[in-house]
């Protein structure tokens, strides 16, 4: 029966891609279609064991989008991300808490539980739809930084209000966010410059050991954190997100790896969730839901969004872009285990209202994105497509061969070998053009589409990357107009 969900995943991914529907949506209805009210009449109701395997799968998913974040990316944007995260969070629970609570009628632990739990947005959701959509690099970046921030104060919040008393001292809760944040950013990156030292001076015997260290070493990173009283959620994204950046062996691979472990985790984590489901309990549960799935998506984050963002002056068309993106998933819904599984009065209504506000607002929201970014004229970025470069480590020859792929857009196309100009120590030796091989003379004119092999020694290794990459966004005059890095070194 596994695989055969598995298999059918696979195949309606295929489906939701064109039709432009959340492959999230699709994994939730196998679930609920193989559910007590479904034909798989499956009875499912463990909270708890739902609640670990959605944690084990939210690692997996943050890992996976750390190691495809791109630092140049959010690094002009970590300030922002980091207050729509923090700032931003605050101010939607506010207000989401109290939708509830006046629009809805739920007493305030309740609204406060939801308010908490719809106010993080999704890192599965937002890297597999952003990934589709050629938004600014500004933009982009904000939504992915924020997904991969926003979890950790909000997995803090939603546990202190399912506990067993109220919250007293509001000033010790702040404290207790801030200790476990700066705990979980130190060991996450610690973990991360470690183990990409180590897999860049440690020559693996097989290149499908590097996938596996690199998702080890990630996994680690949140058990460290988790261990070390700090956020494992953050040490995981930014351990991987160093490892992503660290131009690693055998990258493609790994990417590869860690995409198809990835789908896996949320493939399970949505199916389990559709599983919990009981539908014809919701009845009464959908108005409320969408009442304050109304108040979060129209009042609550654009006013998080212009708050948090207002000393950063982002232009109105990008905030009302991040205002309509902040997409919810899997992640709302495994935090509404929370108080199920801490017998909270209500909780079983607290995860079918949470419920049918992801389906509802992620059915509207997660199609109409693309449509919304064209019409703020966003949607239209025109960038030099980066490199795909792999590298294998030559151990006995103290050198690395790189593997090089000219994608369309990359400004490599119509530049000769020559002008390349790598540091000595680095080469090209062979071209693969439409499937045939051969050895390039020094004017020999690259292609789009080309697949070079490049030996560089030990020692020039990096800067003939830095060289390459420079190229491929720069052109042949890369590094002499201030364009990408390395000049001319021969």
């Amino acid at each position: 029966m596994c695989s055969l969900v598995l298999l059918v995943a696979v195949a309606a991914v295929r489906i939701s891609s064109r039709s432009g529907l959340p492959s999230l949506l699709v994994y939730l209805g196998i679930g609920v279609a193989m559910g007590q009210d479904g034909i798989g009449d499956i009875h499912f109701n463990n909270a708890q064991l739902t609640q670990v395997i959605g944690y084990a799968a939210l690692v997996v998913i943050l890992a996976e989008g750390g190691l495809g974040t791109k630092w140049k990316e959010i690094k002009p944007v970590l300030p922002a991300a980091s207050s729509l995260a923090l700032i931003g969070v605050a101010v939607s629970i506010g207000v989401t808490a109290a939708g509830a609570h006046y629009l809805v009628g739920l007493d305030w632990r309740q609204s406060l539980i939801i308010g908490a739990v719809v106010s993080s947005t999704d890192a599965a959701a937002v890297f597999s739809v952003l990934r589709k959509i050629p938004l600014p690099a500004r933009v982009t970046g904000v939504l992915e930084a924020e997904s991969g921030f926003n979890d950790a104060p909000v997995v803090i919040l939603v546990v202190a209000f399912s506990a067993a008393g109220p919250v007293e001292h509001w000033y010790a809760l702040i404290g207790v966010i801030a200790m476990e944040l700066a705990i979980g950013a130190a060991v996450g990156l610690a973990v991360g410059l470690l183990g990409a030292w180590a897999l860049r001076h440690v020559a693996l015997p097989a290149s499908g050991l590097y996938p596996i260290a690199v998702m080890a070493i990630a996994v680690t990173a949140y058990a460290a954190g988790a261990l070390a009283h700090g956020s494992g959620f953050l040490a995981v994204y930014l351990a991987s997100m160093v490892l992503g950046n660290a131009r690693l062996p055998h990258w493609p691979a790994t990417r590869g790896f860690a995409e198809g472990v990835g789908w896996i985790a949320q493939i399970g984590m949505f199916v389990l969730l559709g599983l919990l489901v009981t539908p014809h309990e919701m009845g009464d549960d959908i108005v409320p839901a969408l009442v304050i799935g109304l108040a979060l998506t129209m009042v609550a984050r654009p006013l998080s969004v212009v708050v948090a963002l207002l000393p950063f002056r982002v232009p109105w068309p990008e905030q009302t872009l991040l205002s309509w993106a902040g997409l919810r998933g899997a992640v709302p819904i495994i935090l509404a285990t929370i108080p199920m599984v801490n017998e909270v009065e209500g909780s079983r209504r607290i995860f079918n209202i949470v419920f049918v506000l992801v389906v509802v607002y992620t059915l509207i929201q997660g199609p109409t994105l693309p449509w919304v970014a064209r019409k703020l004229r966003l949607g239209d970025s025109q960038e030099a497509s980066d490199l795909g470069i792999e590298s294998a480590p030559l151990e006995r020859l103290r050198g690395h061969l790189l593997s090089v792929a000219i994608p369309e857009g990359s400004k490599m196309h119509g530049v000769e070998v020559n002008e390349l100009r790598l540091p000595s120590g680095a080469a090209v030796t062979l071209v693969v053009r439409d499937g045939t091989s051969f050895v390039p003379l020094p004017t020999t004119v690259l292609r789009r589409g080309d697949e070079l092999l490049v030996v560089a020694t030990d020692p020039v290794r990096d800067a003939a990357e830095r060289r390459l990459r420079a190229v491929g966004q720069g052109g042949k005059l890369a590094g002499w107009l201030g364009t990408g890095n390395g000049g001319p070194s021969r």
